[in-house]
């Protein structure tokens, strides 16, 4: 869903780095303890069983979060989209993409990826428990004490029963829920205008936070307040997220036609591949104070970027004569680039450009067009903002 701040990686799948946030492990604890109880009612066996289902029960469940969000992910990247990681966190998960969608199929794609991943771990957890199952499978779903129970069949009937929890709240179409995601691309589909798209879903997304809301205190009110308050922050949250996307659709439509080769430095710094790193020392980090240069061939060709650790390195190996082809990193070179006509709008939800501070135009033929910094963009973005009278 929607979640900001740093967070700590537990692993990488498919290229694609899987961190959780500090509320995560808080998350996680509770969980683990509501769900023993349960396990020990269900069950009715030792506390120890009911404990170690609970343990599978929740990092499972977590795992389902996971993958639900790789569906996302996965599709973003096959559709263009870079994916610069995955977290888990106080409610739930996010894929982290580099850039908005482009289209309204894209954005469909990507919107449905996810909640088909999690109706699909639903299917397969009913289907185990109607195989070992010797009751109704509704009834061990929902933990009926008209059925023999076992731990294994416990620990499904809990996975199957929260994934469809999840996957029919996922599909409200109230943004920014896949649902709310998925009724944007359809409005997209057939006014042509996302930024009406989006207003759209974003206030079905704000009635839908204010009724969680509501809920929420009415359950505080009744004596359930952790369950209230959960649902109150979370409506909150999603009324926030919601707010924000309308908002951002009236300066959209203002930098609307506005591309990288418009607020580009189109006459950038750049350092000769076969330059020696003495020279590069004195004609450009000691002249200049900056850390990095875009390195090019003799053809203007951009090929990554020059560090000014890596050359006091060479240099201090007593390698001064190494040119600086030698150095250069190449390996990210593409996440470095982007091309002319790319939006603003886009730009802006970039999250390299946020974490690098500068991008490199390149042309279809390599050619460094330009360099785009986060300043550039912010001033376009200042000057596109409305005049206070």
């Amino acid at each position: 869903m929607f979640t900001g701040g740093s967070s700590i990686q537990l692993a990488r799948i498919f290229g694609i780095r899987i961190g959780a946030s500090p509320s995560w492990f808080v998350v996680l604890f509770v969980f683990i303890y509501l769900m023993s109880d349960t396990f020990q009612r269900v069950l009715d066996g030792s506390s120890t069983q009911a404990y170690l289902v609970a343990v599978a029960g929740v990092l499972l469940f977590f795992t389902s979060i996971v993958l639900h969000e790789l569906g996302h992910a996965v599709v973003a990247q096959r559709l263009g989209i870079t994916i610069s990681g995955i977290d888990l966190w106080f409610f739930g998960g996010l894929a982290r993409m580099s850039s908005d969608t482009d289209s309204p199929g894209t954005e469909l794609k990507v919107a449905l990826a996810g909640p088909l991943v999690t109706i699909a771990i639903v299917g397969v957890c009913a289907a185990l428990v109607a195989a070992i199952s010797n009751g109704p499978v509704l009834d061990v779903l929902l933990f009926s004490s008209s059925v023999d129970i076992s731990p294994a069949l416990a620990l499904l009937g809990f996975l199957a029963t929260i994934n469809a929890a999840v996957f029919l709240f996922n599909m409200v179409p109230a943004y920014p829920l896949d649902g709310g995601r998925v009724a944007r691309a359809i409005v997209w589909k057939l006014s042509g205008d996302r930024n009406r798209a989006t207003r759209v879903a974003g206030r079905i997304g704000e009635g839908f936070a204010y009724l969680l809301i509501g809920f929420g205190v009415f359950l505080v009110a009744s004596g359930e307040e952790l369950d209230g308050i959960w649902l109150a922050v979370l409506g909150w949250l999603i009324a926030q997220s919601a707010r924000s996307a309308i908002v951002t659709t009236k300066l959209t439509e203002r930098i609307d036609g506005i591309t990288a080769a418009d607020i580009m430095d189109s006459e950038p710094v750049t350092m000769p591949a076969e330059l020696p790193l003495s020279r590069a020392e004195e004609e450009y980090f000691l002249r200049y104070g900056w850390p990095w240069f875009p390195a090019v061939d003799e053809h203007d060709r951009f090929l990554g970027i020059v560090r000014k650790d890596a050359v006091d390195e060479q240099i201090a190996a007593g390698r001064p004569a190494l040119e600086v082809a030698e150095v250069v990193e190449i390996g990210d070179a593409d996440d470095w680039r982007v091309d002319s006509d790319l939006p603003l709008q886009t730009l802006l939800g970039d999250e390299r450009l946020r974490d690098r501070r500068a991008l490199m135009v390149v042309d279809p033929e390599g050619v460094l067009r330009g360099v785009v910094t986060i300043e550039h963009v912010g001033r376009a973005v200042t000057a596109a903002l409305p005049r206070s009278a």
